[in-house]
């Protein structure tokens, strides 16, 4: 039965003036990922990406360490929205998205007015989402697909009929570097597991971060 592994990608650097690069936890969230698709024995055919630095990132740190020697192909349908953009468009102008926890408070506010109202930077809600489940759609045979929070909640919100609120909350509770899995048998496609984040507990467990 084809799987499919949507991998979040590891900790960017939230904060900072770039926020589009690995920071170095999310360097080794990234290795230790690796250390867990080779522990699994995971069988791949084809590694997929976005185009975000982030996610290329992540997957340049974790497939040599999961001894996968396979060419990353790239697809923009597994970009994230633009989680700053968002918020500051809820904000007066001017004014700066915080760097604290009212920051997610704002943002799943601004991702409920953006599923219901406008386009976020020209993108709607509805292509965002069904851009997502497209391109897994299409992909063929055991697949890696390095990618980020937002995309992997629309396509689980989608398999699993949730409502926007649903949407929201499987975003918020996302992991970095961590692995949801989906397969494909002859009632079409399900998903099996969400956000599974095992590999950082136990000795690892400093590595867990959501943002």
């Amino acid at each position: 039965m084809p799987t499919t592994y949507l991998i979040r990608h590891g900790q960017a650097s939230f904060g900072a003036a770039d926020y589009d690069v690995l920071s170095p936890v999310g360097e080794q969230q990234s290795k230790v990922l690796g250390e867990e698709l080779r522990r699994r024995e995971v069988r791949v055919d084809q590694v997929w990406s976005g185009t975000l630095r982030r996610q290329l990132a992540t997957a340049a740190a974790c497939l040599p360490v999961a001894e996968v020697d396979l060419p990353v192909a790239q697809d923009v349908r597994w970009n994230e929205y633009d989680h700053l953009a968002l918020v500051r468009e809820s904000l007066p102008p001017g004014e700066e998205p915080p760097s604290t926890r009212e920051f997610q408070r704002l943002l799943d506010a601004a991702l409920l007015g953006w599923i219901g109202g406008p386009a976020e930077a020209g993108r709607a809600w509805a292509d965002f989402q069904d851009g997502a489940c497209a391109a897994l759609g299409e992909l063929d045979g055991n697949t890696l697909v390095f990618t980020s929070g937002g995309v992997i909640a629309a396509i689980c919100a989608r398999l699993l009929g949730l409502p926007p609120e649903g949407f929201v909350a499987l975003n918020r509770t996302m992991v970095n570097a961590s692995l949801t899995k989906i397969v494909r048998g002859r009632s079409g496609i399900s998903l099996v597991s969400y956000n599974d984040h095992g590999h950082f507990e136990g000795p690892h467990r400093e590595l867990l971060s959501y943002r």
